[in-house]
């Protein structure tokens, strides 16, 4: 185990101290996260009132020391690791915001930095409360494998969710424009360009169904008797979903409302099928983990 040195008490110290450290900066970044007319007044050379990188940067650090306080299990008596529902949202949240921080260089997304900022402040507050549950050394050496093939599935779909959302924004407002309502749209006009954001939005999509396929594969593989319960009925249905997605705009063309509306569908039953059924065993019923 590691830093097994590391006693409860100093790991619950440390896991507090980054995470309430994360909360405070993220609460800070979005804050600052107003925006600013650039010289000589143009609403589409708007920018950031204060630099995108300088502002998630510290709580994006903090966040990824907490994780890594909370998920290695330290200070755990036994050897293995802690997890759960929460560290799997704060997880998630965590991978959205390291590819937008990487995409920001290449692509304006504007609107999403306070958004981005408010999810991880939850998502910490809630790895805070329910830290998870100890879990023993996995019996298959393909588990850890499992695991973190589900979890860049996580992310990689709460990427497409966000650029679909700011991919309906922009047609929207493009709507806007083309019904009379120019003035208003164009003060809050994304500067996106749509068939590069709808590209990046389904390119998620591809590489989060290919995850989420090895990760089914591993854990239908090394489990001994495969159960049809919520997590895995949540997850094979969210694959189906998604898959679907892929295969209806690839023969039949799928684009707009259409395809975002299966997209939310299909990672609502994923966020279900991990997330939703261990908070109903931690929280509401207070099981074991199994």
């Amino acid at each position: 185990m590691i830093l097994s040195f590391v006693s409860a008490e100093s790991a619950q110290a440390l896991l507090t101290g980054f995470s309430v450290l994360a909360v405070a900066a993220y609460a800070w970044a979005a804050w600052r996260s107003e925006t600013r007319p650039a010289e000589g007044g143009s609403p589409a050379a708007e920018r950031p009132a204060w630099p995108v990188h300088l502002g998630l940067l510290l709580p994006f650090a903090a966040h990824f020391l907490a994780l890594l306080v909370d998920i290695s299990g330290l200070g755990l008596a036994q050897a293995g690791a802690r997890f759960g529902f929460a560290p799997a949202l704060s997880m998630t949240a965590w991978l959205v915001l390291a590819v937008y921080l990487v995409e920001s260089h290449l692509l304006p997304l504007p609107g999403a930095r306070r958004v981005l900022a408010l999810m991880a402040l939850v998502t910490v507050l809630l790895a805070l409360v329910f830290p998870g549950e100890s879990r023993p050394q996995a019996a298959s050496p393909w588990a850890p494998l499992h695991w973190v093939l589900g979890l860049a599935s996580y992310g990689l779909f709460g990427v497409a969710v966000l650029h679909a959302v700011l991919l309906n924004r922009a047609e929207r407002q493009m709507r806007q424009v083309g019904s009379g309502t120019v003035g208003r749209a164009r003060s809050a006009s994304p500067g996106l360009p749509l068939l590069r954001l709808e590209r990046l939005t389904f390119q998620f999509v591809g590489a989060g169904v290919t995850m989420l396929s090895l990760a089914l594969l591993l854990g239908w593989w090394f489990t001994p008797q495969w159960r049809w319960d919520h997590k895995n009925l949540f997850a094979v249905l969210g694959w189906v979903v998604l898959t679907g997605l892929l295969t209806g705009r690839r023969i039949f063309g799928w684009r707009g409302r259409r395809a975002t509306r299966w997209l939310y569908f299909g990672a609502l039953l994923l966020l279900l099928s991990y997330a939703g059924s261990r908070f109903v065993l931690e929280v509401v019923l207070q099981r074991p983990p199994l």
